[in-house]
């Protein structure tokens, strides 16, 4: 059983140990050392081009988690770069009103995006959650909200609860993605005061596999939606310009209401939007306030033009899928050959490797040092989060990516 040797990273550990005393945690959120492994991944990045990443300790890597999402070209794509620093430098980007970016981008979503025929434009996943269910609130003058996903760290649905009061989050209902079941029963007992349905088109929960829509799903929760007046919103931060041009919402044939769109909207740039039918929309122009000093500033406009420019123009997602669906299938095989419990789950433009809970726990064991092979060999991929395909990534990267995967299985399945 030949174990990789671990990597080198004194300096990333040295930062961590001076940003604890300077930051709480020393690193937010899903970045924290707990979120990876501890003492086996870097901590600090010092660069990164195409899908290579480098720490501060010249280790480098393949990545997959592609700055958990937004980086859907690759790192530093210079075009993008370039179109955002001439918009700087001949135009600026910060001003008291606001450039003419928002109508261009504004009026292609409503080209691309099924459900779009308003937008409004914020900087963050969470922003954009938010805003949908104020703006579903206002429309509907009704205050429950149903849930199905991830939706951002705001009060009404972050799942840590500290320093939140209960009745922000109160009038919120969890249900799991395909168990209509639940929603039917959540609905029968609050559907009369239901604001919205927020979901996640495809199943992507967190630390959990993720899961296409079984049969029917989709199109009953759309009739649950109209049935007691409820505004749909699909959550597709990760999904948008992604799964397809026009979100998971094209792919899957079921059109929501409202829709909210993120992370490779701009290939890494701090945009969001809330975009979806008119008479919803329209609740934002007098009934609510969204407003920030940053949201209209076109640096992001301009890379999210540029962006989907060339996921157009280059047929990106075509070219994802197809290597995609190639190298899921090769990791399939794998795992039927090595039966160490793996399981691979999603579809070709973001995927995830977990392990069967057992009774005996093992899967956790399973889990660290099969993701700790793969980092300590240069693959950067999460043991708690899925994995991304992007633009940049070629075959020989990919290949290089399936012998270092079936070297980990091969070390999982010789120890355990």
């Amino acid at each position: 059983m030949k174990e990789t040797e671990r990597l080198n990273i004194t300096k990333s550990l040295a930062l961590f140990e001076e940003a604890c005393e300077l930051v709480p945690g020393g690193v937010l959120g899903a970045r924290k050392p707990g979120d990876f492994i501890k003492g086996e991944y870097p901590i600090f990045l010092e660069t990164g081009e195409g899908c290579r990443l480098v720490d501060v300790d010249g280790n480098e890597f393949i990545d997959f988690l592609c700055g958990y999402g937004p980086i859907i070209l690759g790192y530093r794509e210079e075009e993008v770069d370039r179109a955002v620093c001439r918009q700087i430098e001949e135009k600026g980007f910060c001003f008291t009103l606001t450039q003419k970016f928002q109508n261009l981008l504004a009026k292609k979503l409503t080209q691309i995006v099924p459900s779009s025929e308003m937008s409004i434009f914020l900087k963050t996943g969470s922003d954009a959650t938010t805003a949908s269910i104020r703006i579903a609130r206002a429309h509907t003058r009704k205050l429950k909200v149903m849930r199905c996903g991830y939706h951002g760290w705001h009060d009404w649905c972050v799942e840590m609860k500290g320093g939140i009061p209960g009745k922000f989050y109160e009038d919120v209902y969890e249900f799991q993605y395909n168990r209509i079941d639940q929603l039917e029963a959540l609905m029968a007992e609050h559907g009369d005061d239901t604001a919205a349905i927020i979901m996640t088109p495809f199943g992507h929960p967190n630390h959990r596999k993720m899961e296409i829509p079984a049969p029917g799903f989709l199109e009953k929760v759309r009739n649950i939606a109209d049935t007691y007046g409820a505004v749909l919103v699909y959550d597709e931060i990760r999904t948008g310009f992604r799964i397809s041009m026009g979100g998971a919402q094209k792919h899957y044939g079921v059109t929501p209401d409202l829709t909210v769109l993120g992370k490779a909207m701009a290939n890494g740039y701090p945009i969001s939007v809330v975009t979806g039918k008119k008479d919803i929309m329209m609740a934002a122009e007098s009934k609510l306030f969204i407003s920030s000093t940053f949201f209209p500033n076109s640096d992001a406009f301009v890379a999210a033009l540029k962006t989907i420019e060339i996921l157009e123009r280059d047929n990106v997602l075509e070219n994802i899928w197809e290597k995609g669906e190639r190298f899921m299938k090769d990791i399939q095989k794998m795992i039927d050959q090595y039966d160490v419990g793996a399981e691979l789950t999603g579809i070709a433009p973001m995927f995830y490797i977990t392990f069967k809970k057992d009774g005996t726990g093992a899967y956790k064991g399973k889990r660290t040092d099969f993701y700790t092979q793969l980092i300590r060999k240069g693959f950067f991929f999460s043991p708690y989060h899925h994995a991304y395909i992007s633009f940049r990534h070629t075959e020989e990267d990919l290949n290089l990516t399936l012998r270092a995967i079936e070297e980990s299985f091969s070390y999982v399945k010789e120890k355990y």
